[in-house]
């Protein structure tokens, strides 16, 4: 058993002992009592390189999120494996209607304020290139891309050309509610998909996955810039329909080379069909024109 070899590997001899914890398609995360702490082993799934996913750049992230009292500490990193060992922080995920409550925006804001004015960190995150690696790779593999893609992709190319070229911050790029933690401080974990990026996707990421409303939308932006600006409020929507754009080719790859027993497809029709609510509702028009540089 892997997870057995690792705990020899980081805590020899010293009878520590793991159990499985729940969530998670990409990874195995186990829980580690030992000398009386805690801790997370993560230990990552088959062919995650395919994407996009460089195990050296999750640990560099993590450890500058850890820095800036955004996620756990960074324990152990072991290579070549590339098993990350953090602290075990005990406290469950946020609910996404306790996530959506504004004083949990203010927080999730604030959280994110903070992890996007750290130093730069390893990798590189940019929605448009990540949609097109997908494709490439699901041609690869012989997994036909979906009849909406291409309309999808022309879509794409509108919002890239109108927002234009972005400033570079360290980015998150996965803020599913799973990967918030409460413990009195707002933290974020599971750092396999960060980079230098777009702060406009990660926002447009926290709002898409969480279901927020165009006033939850406002809350957040007023929290994070201190102002809701017309441009902003165009760029954060336009940017939803980027995440699950990105979140839909995930799953037609992962249709083509994961193991496990989920409906990948079924997952990247259902974000395929939420851009296709999005690009037809009569704002879209409005906000390309408003974000435009």
């Amino acid at each position: 058993m892997e997870a057995v070899a690792a705990l020899e590997r980081v805590w020899p001899g010293r009878g520590a002992r793991c159990e499985p914890l729940t969530g998670g398609i990409t990874n195995r995360n186990y829980r580690v009592d030992v000398d009386g702490a805690s801790y997370v082993l993560r230990i990552g799934g088959n062919d995650t390189g395919l994407l996009g996913i460089d195990r050296s750049v999750e640990h560099a992230a993590s450890r500058r999120a850890a820095e800036v009292g955004v996620g756990p500490e960074v324990i152990a990193f072991i290579e070549p494996e590339g098993w990350l060992v953090t602290r075990f922080i005990d406290a469950p995920p946020l609910p996404i209607e306790v996530l959506r409550r504004p004083e949990n925006i203010a927080r999730v804001a604030a959280a994110l304020g903070r992890i996007h004015g750290a130093a730069s960190i390893p990798g590189s995150f940019d929605a448009f290139t990540v949609v097109d690696d997908y494709r490439r790779i699901a041609g690869e593999r012989g997994t036909p891309l979906p009849p909406a893609f291409a309309g999808s992709l022309a879509l794409a190319e509108r919002i890239r050309v109108a927002r234009g070229p972005q400033p570079q911050v360290p980015c998150h790029n996965d803020l599913l509610n799973a990967n918030f933690l409460d413990d009195g401080l707002v933290r974020i974990v599971d750092w396999e998909y960060a980079g230098m990026g777009d702060r406009f996707f990660d926002l447009a990421n926290l709002s898409v996955n969480n279901d927020f409303g165009l006033d939850e939308d406002r809350l957040l932006l007023a929290a994070y810039f201190g102002a809701v600006r017309p441009a902003d409020l165009a760029s954060l929507r336009l940017m939803r329909f980027m995440s699950d754009f990105r979140e839909a080719m995930w799953g037609v790859v992962q249709s083509g080379i994961s193991e496990l027993d989920f409906d990948f497809p079924g997952y990247a029709a259902e974000h395929f069909e939420r851009m296709s609510r999005a690009a037809v509702a009569p704002s879209f028009e409005g906000y390309l024109a408003a974000a435009a540089w």
